[in-house]
């Protein structure tokens, strides 16, 4: 019988398996419209959190005092998503899933305008040593004018928001309407895209991406179930071990190497990250620490 850390340490590896699988199939996928690939994602999502949904729950399963709390978790949730794909679609992976790790950073910078929280000197050297290594590694884009650079950034910026609100929505609401309200608001907006022209899956690339949306839904119930069992300060150094699998991925498939400046900048934002993590445990703060969502 496992333990309670135990238990975290599992949950959260299976979540970090979970997303960088997700990572995988995303940037395997560019063949297919983005928006078709955001449907599989939304849907597939929404049948997994509808299958956990209490008896208790099942006719006003989509009740809430804070719809327009869900409504900017899922607007900058979306925007985020978007920005992600599209960096995986042109960036080797270990650069996007780098630069993804500087969520925190923005979050710590946001909860002083959204939760009025004071910031002190441990946190700012974070968020600055954070900056400096998104720096080091996004220099190729800024020398060569890749405008794809720019992404992971914005991806990281509509996550600190979504970090932000998900504290505020989890004081009340459960975890699986929180992430059923997203999967569903991704679904509608992938289906405007259908004009654009979608593509007929072959069966085995419709199983792929069926599985895409199953790798994005259970991540992030993996990911609470983490930190429902265990603390947050055991298991989040956990979550770098998906730069160890973004490396492992994109040389074997891709043939793409990590440049040493990609790696010296992960370590900067990692060790960033950790930093602020630490400080906010240190403080009794909740912590909400969501990725693709």
């Amino acid at each position: 019988m496992l333990s309670k850390n135990q238990l975290g340490f599992l949950y959260m590896f299976l979540s970090v398996c979970a997303f960088s699988l997700m990572d995988l199939v995303v940037k395997w996928s560019d063949g297919y419209p983005l928006g078709q690939v955001l449907f599989f994602r939304g849907f597939v999502g929404a049948l997994i959190y509808f299958l956990i949904i209490p008896r208790d729950r099942i006719k006003n399963f989509y009740y809430t005092k804070k719809a327009g709390l869900h409504f900017l978790r899922c607007f900058f949730g979306l925007i985020a998503l978007l920005s992600i794909f599209t960096a995986l679609r042109n960036l080797p992976l270990a650069t996007v899933v780098s630069i993804s790790f500087a969520a925190p950073i923005f979050t710590t910078i946001f909860s002083i305008f959204f939760l009025s929280e004071k910031v002190g000197v441990y946190r700012w050297l974070a968020v600055f040593i954070g900056f400096i290594g998104i720096i080091i590694i996004a220099e190729p884009g800024l020398t060569e004018l890749n405008i794809y650079y720019i992404y992971p950034v914005i991806f990281c910026l509509g996550m600190a928001y979504v970090a932000i609100s998900i504290r505020q929505l989890s004081r009340t609401e459960p975890v699986w309407l929180i992430s059923l309200y997203f999967s569903i608001s991704i679904t509608i907006v992938s289906l405007t895209t259908i004009p654009s022209g979608w593509i007929v899956p072959s069966l085995s690339d419709f199983i792929i991406l069926t599985f895409l949306g199953i790798f994005g839904g259970v991540a992030n119930l993996w990911l609470s179930q983490s930190y429902k069992y265990s603390e947050v300060s055991l298991v989040t150094p956990l979550k770098y071990l998906g730069l160890v699998f973004a490396i492992i991925f994109g040389y074997f498939i891709w043939e793409e190497t990590p440049t040493l400046k990609t790696l010296a900048g992960s370590i900067l934002v990692i060790l960033s990250s950790v930093i602020i993590f630490r400080r906010e445990i240190f403080l009794n703060k909740q912590i909400s620490a969501p990725r693709h969502d």
